[in-house]
């Protein structure tokens, strides 16, 4: 068992939980059922354990049951994505340029053509594809295809430097974490899921998206911290923590306070954010506060499900006498 002391991060937002939860997670089971998206009862107990419907049932906590279920199912892909990712027999780019390949003729042609390994995949997101487009406009589906072909370039940027055996910088990884844990597709989802509306040039208004930037880099980071006892285990320098150590030739404890302390920095610029809006008008002012509201929920849903949720990092959490968390991993 591997021991890593983690200096505790700052979450000030409530807890908040979608009164669908256990529907959402019921409903998910079933909806991976019916696609085969996990065929052994050794995958299917990981999958139970995991829990990976109370993540979304967290991070959208005034969704409808229906739209719920989208979110619930939609990272509920992305993670057996990333999963099937590492136990696939294809070489690992070649598995991407596959998904990334059926992923985007499915958003702009809504045909599925994969090969046998890739259908469950490919037929799973033609299903959530159909449901969003049910719900949404013309203008928020070329948006969110574009935060899927972002997510999926990334992800091969990722296979590249593992080919190279090259960490990326600092700088490089600061850069491109945001699109390859997907969280910005889960922010397009905002719109949609909890029908909230914002005009395009508040949407685009650089305030709200450093409010979108800092929520992604804040969920991001704390789960490098998270995950960084089994990214080391697999050899995966794609880590904060990882990439800061190697760069400024920090000894891992420091290189986990760096980590810590840029995330909780992120928080306060988030508040700091937050709390200095321009104004928009009554209406649109009361939208942007309902936006920032699940902004806030998704941070804090990130170390809910993290620390009391999923078994899918296998590990125990104790708080040390000095206030930091002793994660054990096994």
């Amino acid at each position: 068992m591997l021991k890593t002391k983690i200096p505790q991060i700052f979450c000030p937002f409530p807890s908040m939980l979608n009164p669908f939860a256990n529907e959402a997670e019921l409903h998910t089971a079933d909806w991976v059922h019916h696609f085969e998206l996990v065929r052994s009862e050794k995958a299917r107990e990981r999958f139970r354990r995991a829990r990976f419907a109370m993540l979304s049932s967290r991070a959208f906590p005034t969704a409808g049951r229906f739209k719920l279920c989208i979110a619930a199912e939609f990272n509920t892909w992305l993670f057996l994505l990333d999963d099937k990712n590492d136990e696939s027999r294809f070489g690992k780019r070649d598995f991407l340029e596959m998904v990334h390949s059926f992923v985007t003729m499915i958003l702009k042609n809504n045909q599925v053509v994969a090969p046998e390994e890739g259908m469950p995949l490919a037929n799973s997101f033609a299903d959530l594809w159909k449901r969003l487009k049910k719900i949404s406009s013309p203008a928020w589906q070329q948006r969110f295809e574009k935060s899927m072909v972002d997510y999926m370039d990334a992800c091969l940027w990722e296979v590249d430097n593992r080919i190279r055996h090259e960490a990326p910088s600092v700088k490089d990884y600061i850069e491109k974490r945001p699109y390859t844990g997907a969280l910005y597709a889960d922010i397009e989802l905002i719109e949609v899921l909890e029908s909230i509306y914002l005009p395009e040039e508040v949407r685009l208004h650089e305030t709200v998206v450093q409010l979108a930037l800092a929520c992604n880099n804040v969920v991001c980071w704390a789960n490098d911290l998270f995950s960084f006892d089994k990214e080391r285990r697999q050899g995966d320098v794609h880590n904060l923590v990882t990439v800061l150590k190697e760069e400024r030739e920090l000894d891992l404890e420091e290189a986990l306070a760096e980590t810590a302390r840029m995330h909780d920095a992120e928080v306060r610029r988030f508040i700091t954010l937050s709390e200095n809006l321009p104004s928009f008008g009554a209406e649109v002012n009361e939208e942007l506060q309902r936006y920032i509201s699940v902004l806030k929920a998704w941070m804090r849903a990130n170390l809910d499900w993290s620390f009391q949720d999923t078994a899918r990092y296998r590990m125990n959490i104790t708080e040390t006498a000095n206030g930091n968390w002793m994660i054990s991993q096994f």
